[in-house]
């Protein structure tokens, strides 16, 4: 009986090993063919951090868009029903198989077949984000009106009143460097993070976004800051969360350490931009400002040490975010402005109007904005519909406002987990 149940074992273990080598297999698989769709979209490939020598083989191959459409839709093929029965195999799995048909997506529109904004969405990031009618907005500008009397349009008397929380050029960067101190600090409490961890602050210009996070591995990040436009003192705390403490630093860190360290899932050596995992990045990043500054812990110490530093009167605070908190209603315009763009019904100039109309942004800061959509078309929607949907999960596991410590423990789960936006709706 012994020796049966000894050989039984010994069965089991050697079809585990040979499981983790199928699944190594497709991985490094699937990582090469982030690679050489990168080779055809230089903005595909957000960070790599995997052997050199696969970069250099993907470039001296240059596989067409064609064979790498084949390749992918083989490696599916390959990757088969998902039959595991570990919860986080069953997460790794679907990660897998989700980020291989946004893969194939990509490279479809590459080749030029054409998505209706929505079907794009779906396609790439797993999600399609809610319509809003022009009332919708109405209705919120309204509201805002009744704070800002005065002459002129509803979009020129809020630039007027903005103008007042402008972070001076030469004050920018203690102020940046003392949000992003406090982020850590909040962070370091809840997540236990390398040692090594850092990321090196560059401030830059003539880009379509207002800041971006590239990962480098090891837990480095390189975060830039585009001051193009004026930087309001309300987006340091945002930019210096979303992209740093507890935002796609610490995301990536976390991948890095507990899937790539930890469990040798080497498809997280890889992070392509237009895919599911973007949709997670940047709604976790998003809702992460919530989790590090619940309530009127923000304002409580904007008022005490970002006002000050900025030269700005603290008192006004109070009234700023209650505007602010209106104003943030208007957040899904971009993304109706997009779709209807994108999909041809209004000019490049109207999508602008739209913006300055529905979302209160000034011309130029509309126009920058049509210009990223120009180029991440409809990745807009990780941001809003990304934070909506994260929140909504975390708060569905008891991670409410009320709980912190809760909402800290599920919000470290998710981001050191394979998800897919479909998974936080289940």
């Amino acid at each position: 009986m012994k020796l049966v149940f000894l050989s039984m074992i010994m069965v089991c273990f050697g079809a585990l090993i040979s499981h983790a080598t199928t699944m190594n297999e497709i991985s490094e698989r699937y990582v090469r063919l982030v690679l050489a769709v990168g080779e055809h979209d230089s903005s595909y490939v957000d960070a790599f951090y995997g052997p050199e020598k696969w970069k250099e083989q993907a470039k001296a191959e240059h596989q067409s868009l064609d064979q790498i459409r084949q390749s992918a839709e083989a490696l599916l093929k390959s990757l088969g029903n998902n039959a595991e029965t570990d919860p986080m195999l069953r997460l790794r799995h679907e990660y897998l198989f989700r980020q291989i048909q946004a893969l194939i997506s990509r490279v479809d529109l590459l080749i030029g077949k054409k998505f209706t904004f929505d079907e794009e969405s779906k396609a790439l990031y797993d999600a399609v984000s809610p319509a809003y009618d022009e009332e919708h907005y109405r209705s919120i500008l309204k509201e805002i009106d009744k704070l800002l009397p005065g002459e002129g349009t509803l979009q020129s008397r809020y630039e007027k009143y903005r103008q007042k929380f402008i972070i001076p050029a030469g004050k920018l960067d203690s102020v940046f460097q003392a949000a992003i101190a406090e982020c850590k600090r909040r962070t370091r409490q809840h997540i236990q993070l390398p040692e090594n961890e850092n990321f090196k602050l560059e401030y830059v210009t003539n880009k379509p976004w207002s800041g971006y996070n590239w990962y480098q591995g090891n837990f480095q990040s390189l975060i830039q800051v585009n001051t193009d436009l004026p930087i309001y003192v309300d987006r340091a705390i945002d930019l210096a969360c979303h992209e740093g403490y507890p935002g796609h630093h610490v995301y990536n860190v976390m991948l890095e350490q507990h899937l790539v360290k930890d469990r040798g899932w080497i498809e997280f050596m890889v992070y392509p931009l237009y895919s599911p995992q973007s949709f997670i990045a940047e709604g976790s990043a998003n809702f992460g400002i919530q989790v590090a500054f619940p309530g009127p812990e923000r304002i409580a110490f904007e008022e005490k040490v970002l006002f000050p530093l900025a030269g700005i009167t603290p008192s006004t605070a109070d009234t700023y975010y209650h505007i602010q908190d209106l104003v943030q209603e208007l957040q899904y315009a971009p993304n109706d402005a997009a779709r209807q763009y994108l999909d041809g019904k209004i000019t490049k100039d109207q999508a602008a109007k739209f913006l300055t109309d529905f979302n209160l942004m000034t011309m130029d800061q509309a126009l920058k904005r049509v210009s990223f959509i120009d180029h991440y078309r409809s990745y807009v929607i990780n941001y809003n519909l990304g934070q909506d949907l994260v929140k909504r999960y975390i708060e569905s596991q008891g991670g409410t406002s009320d709980h912190p410590e809760k909402r800290w423990e599920v919000f470290k789960e998710l981001i050191s987990s394979p998800r897919l936006p479909s998974g936080l709706t289940k």
